[in-house]
């Protein structure tokens, strides 16, 4: 663990590659980490903070070659709403908060890591993961209309602020929205038509992909050059003013107890929520180049990249998708890539922030809605929607109560939408009589298929585990099966599907062995799984079992006897 395996297995012939893919991905990096720490009500300047040791602490830790780990939108908006209530935006309590939020949620993850939890990554259903990304893409792209269009009425969220938006449309700062705007357009010009243009020309198609992945930074260098020459910041047009010049101060967050107690519950959202993303940008891009992810390794990586953060005095961090991609298409081969771009950033930071004075805030909240406005998938609805009505209500939800109540309140609601519906699901198996497929040992549902039965026998296989939560509604439902048969001598209960058998199961079934005995019923198992036999192997019911344990369904019609004529 001390020495990276990619260090150890690192080959001359990769170089070129991690060298091109680490300096595109600063240039990327630099205009997103300042408009992400804005969005997350900080001084640009930690941005960048966020964009340097995490980078390092994630190369060393991490399991991903082309992962890119800094500041993202989503994770952003998460600080900006957890830290709201403790401090105003930009004071010096409220980036301490944010340190100490990062602090909490790296040693969570790194935690998390150690203990080999990273089967966390599937704990959130992808139609929540969908809806509260949607949710808030939406919430960040409301709150990014006041700045793009120069308003200066007070801070609000979701509704009220789209609502106080369009009632103080006339108080529009004509040149800031005039700016913002063009920046925006020229983004999404360059996002869907530049890469095509550039490869119709004759430019290789991977080399106009990066180019065009670059336009954030040339339309940030060219707004700072036309403020300089225009002179627009004395005409109203808001700008970022001085930034800190050279690296970051290096200390640990004080835990002050009743802060930690405020934070710890949110950070341990932020981090779940940043782990999941990650996970899902680094299996999805590790399986298009044929290599290996291991979650566990990621949850450590994560928790050495946020607590670097909180060491660089930032903000929580994760995996970018947007530069990941342009990561991977630059030509990163280890995450030596990543490590040469916080070289870069460093750089910046001891050399050049003074470029960035007069850098235009319309700009980056620009560059934030142009980031963000994928992330609203509304065609991902409507095919949930068409196959499955329950994961799609799920996502709806979340979206609207992120963008209704904030956050947290949309990510419980998507969560607990999500386990009612497996827990109704469960509840409510599905029981098919079954019977042989004429000439084969194959049993199948009788209303699917033309199948063999026999008078007097009855086959039902139960399609879910046995527990507490279906028991009583699978004994009716076999009861009232069993009830419309008449001459009913032997029930054989086909336990294939079930791999898992409670006490208030168990109970249940033997409550139906004791009503199907007063009826003269035998009753029978068939296709017991090992585990599931094991542990009933010892109970009152076996071992006063009116019927047999068959190995299987063909066993059981073959061995009970047909009724006498």
């Amino acid at each position: 663990m001390l020495i990276p395996s990619w260090v150890r297995h690192y080959r001359r012939g990769l170089l070129a590659g991690d060298l091109t893919a680490g300096l595109v991905s600063a240039m990327l990096l630099v205009p997103q980490g300042m408009a992400y720490a804005a969005l997350a009500g900080l001084p640009p300047h930690l941005g960048l903070y966020a964009s340097l040791l995490p980078l390092v602490a994630y190369a060393w830790l991490g399991s991903s070659a082309v992962l890119s780990v800094g500041p993202v939108a989503v994770i952003a908006l998460m600080t900006a709403s957890a830290l709201g209530a403790v401090a105003a935006p930009g004071s010096p309590e409220y980036i301490a908060a944010a340190a100490l939020l990062a602090l909490l949620s790296g040693l969570s993850l790194l935690l998390f890591g150690l203990l080999r939890l990273g089967a966390m990554a599937h704990l959130l259903s992808h139609p929540v993961i969908s809806g509260f990304t949607t949710g808030a893409a939406i919430l960040i792209l409301i709150g990014q209309l006041r700045p793009l269009l120069g308003l200066t009425m007070p801070s609000a969220s979701g509704v009220a602020m789209l609502s106080d938006v369009v009632r103080n449309l006339d108080d529009i700062h004509l040149l800031t929205a005039a700016v913002g705007l063009s920046t925006l357009a020229l983004l999404l010009l360059s996002r869907h038509w530049l890469a095509a243009g550039l490869h119709r020309l004759g430019i290789p198609e991977a080399a106009s992909a990066v180019i065009a992945r670059l336009t954030p930074m040339v339309l940030v260098l060219g707004s700072i050059g036309l403020v300089h020459v225009a002179g627009w910041a004395d005409q109203g047009l808001a700008v970022t003013g001085e930034l800190p010049a050279g690296l970051p101060p290096l200390m640990l967050p004080w835990p002050e107890p009743g802060l930690v107690a405020v934070l710890l519950l949110p950070a341990l959202v932020i981090g779940l929520i940043g782990f999941v993303e990650s996970v899902a940008v680094a299996s999805s891009m590790a399986r298009a180049r044929g290599e290996r992810m291991s979650a566990d390794a990621e949850l450590r990586g994560l928790g050495a990249a946020n607590i670097a953060a909180a060491v660089s005095g930032a903000f929580p961090v994760a995996g970018g998708f947007s530069r990941t991609a342009v990561h991977a298409e630059a030509g990163a081969n280890t995450a030596l890539a990543g490590l040469i771009c916080a070289l870069v950033i460093a750089l910046v930071l001891a050399f050049a922030t003074g470029l960035f004075t007069l850098l235009p805030s319309t700009v980056l909240a620009a560059t934030i809605i142009a980031a963000v406005l994928p992330l609203v998938d509304f065609r991902r609805f409507a095919s949930t929607w068409r196959y499955d009505r329950a994961d799609a209500t799920a996502m709806a939800c979340t979206a609207a109560g992120v963008v209704a109540f904030g956050v947290e309140v949309g990510v419980a609601l998507g969560v607990a939408l999500s386990l009612a519906s497996l827990v109704w699901r469960s509840s409510r198996p599905h029981i098919a009589v079954v019977g042989q497929v004429p000439g084969t040992e194959h049993f199948r549902n009788v209303l699917r298929h033309q199948v063999v039965t026999r008078p007097g026998l009855l086959m039902l296989r139960v399609d879910e585990n046995l527990f507490f939560g279906n028991a009583e509604a699978v004994l009716h439902r076999v009861e009232k099966i069993c009830t419309g048969q008449t001459g009913l001598r032997d029930l054989v209960l086909v336990m294939s599907s079930v791999s898992h058998v409670d006490t208030t199961a168990l109970e249940a079934l033997e409550a139906l062995h004791d009503k199907l005995g007063r009826r003269g019923v035998a009753l029978h198992f068939a296709e017991v799984k090992g585990p599931v036999l094991d542990r009933l192997a010892g109970t009152a019911l076996i071992a006063r079992l009116s019927g047999r344990v068959f190995l299987s369904n063909w066993e059981a019609f073959s061995a009970l006897p047909e009724p006498r004529q």
